[in-house]
C-alpha cells in the first residue's frame, strides 16, 4: 500500500509541474511587457547590476541561474563578464532570453538548459542564484538541497509579496481597481491556480522568515540578509503614479554559504 502511495504522490507532483511550465509557456508571450520582469527600464537595470556586484563573486566565475525565465538577470551577470548557465522549466521563456542574449552580444558567455529547478545540470558553479522562483516550486527545500551539490554560494531575490497588513492590503486593492480605471494590462497573462498555490510551501509569504528556515533547513550556512531599497525606488519611479507607490513591496538579496 506504501508503494501505491509513494507512486500517487509522484503523479501528482508530477502533475503540478506540467500545468506550472504550460503557466510560463503561455505568460512568455506578454511577460516582458512589464518592466521589472525584463529589467528594461534603464534606472531598475543598473539598481539590478548593482545588486548583481554585491551578492555574487568577483566577475569572471560561473553562475547558474535557476528559473532564468527571459533572462533578465542572466544577462546582465553575462555581461558583467559571469559565464552563466541559465536553467528554466518552460522552454518558451528560456527561448526568448537566448535571442535576447545574441541581440545583446553576449551569447558567447550563456548556456540555456530547459530542466527543473530540482535538477540542476551538473558541475560546480561559483553561485546559483534565483529571482521570484522559489515560490514556484512544490518542493522548495528539496530544490534548495539540490543547489547546494552544484555549488558553495547561495543568493536569493526575492520579495515580500504575501503580507496580511491591512495597510498592504488596502493599497493592493486600490492598485487593481485603479489599474482598470487606467486599462493598465496586468503583469502576468492569468493569475497562479488556486489549487496550484495550494501545493506551494513558500507561495504568499508574509515575511522573509519561512525563506530563512527553508534555506536553513536545506543545509546552507551563514545566512545574511539585505533590503534592495534601490530597486524598490526605481521600480516605483518608472510606473505612473500612484501606481508606483501603491504597488511598492519590500525586496531583499539572501545570501549564504555551502
Amino acid at each position: 500500500m506504501a508503494d501505491v502511495g509513494d507512486r500517487s504522490d509522484v503523479g501528482d507532483r508530477a502533475d503540478v509541474g506540467d500545468r506550472i511550465r504550460q503557466f510560463w509557456d503561455e505568460d512568455s508571450v506578454t511577460y516582458d511587457e512589464t518592466k521589472s520582469h525584463a529589467v528594461s527600464d534603464p534606472l531598475e537595470r543598473a539598481a539590478w547590476r548593482q545588486a548583481l556586484v554585491e551578492a555574487l563573486p568577483d566577475p569572471g566565475g560561473t553562475v547558474l541561474d535557476v528559473g532564468a525565465g527571459t533572462g533578465a538577470l542572466s544577462l546582465l551577470a553575462a555581461e558583467l563578464g559571469f559565464e552563466v548557465t541559465a536553467l528554466d522549466l518552460s522552454p518558451e521563456m528560456l527561448a526568448r532570453a537566448e535571442r535576447k542574449a545574441a541581440e545583446r552580444a553576449v551569447a558567447d558567455r550563456m548556456h540555456f538548459v530547459v530542466g527543473s529547478a530540482t535538477e540542476p545540470p551538473a558541475g560546480r558553479f561559483d553561485a546559483v542564484m534565483e529571482r521570484h522562483v522559489l515560490w514556484t516550486i512544490p518542493d522548495p527545500v528539496g530544490a534548495l538541497r539540490s543547489w547546494r551539490e552544484v555549488s558553495d554560494r547561495l543568493v536569493l531575490f526575492e520579495g515580500v509579496w504575501g503580507s496580511r497588513a491591512l495597510d498592504q492590503r488596502a493599497r493592493f486593492f486600490l492598485a487593481e481597481r485603479l489599474r482598470k480605471l487606467m486599462r493598465t494590462p496586468p503583469d502576468h497573462h492569468a493569475p497562479y491556480p488556486e489549487d496550484v498555490l495550494a501545493e506551494l510551501p513558500l507561495a504568499r509569504l508574509p515575511s522573509p522568515v519561512p525563506l530563512i528556515e527553508a534555506v536553513h533547513e536545506a543545509g546552507w550556512k551563514g545566512v545574511r540578509i539585505k533590503r534592495l531599497r534601490d530597486v524598490e525606488w526605481a521600480a516605483r519611479l518608472h510606473e505612473p503614479w500612484p501606481l508606483g507607490w501603491l504597488e511598492q513591496l519590500p525586496r531583499y538579496v539572501l545570501v549564504a554559504g555551502g
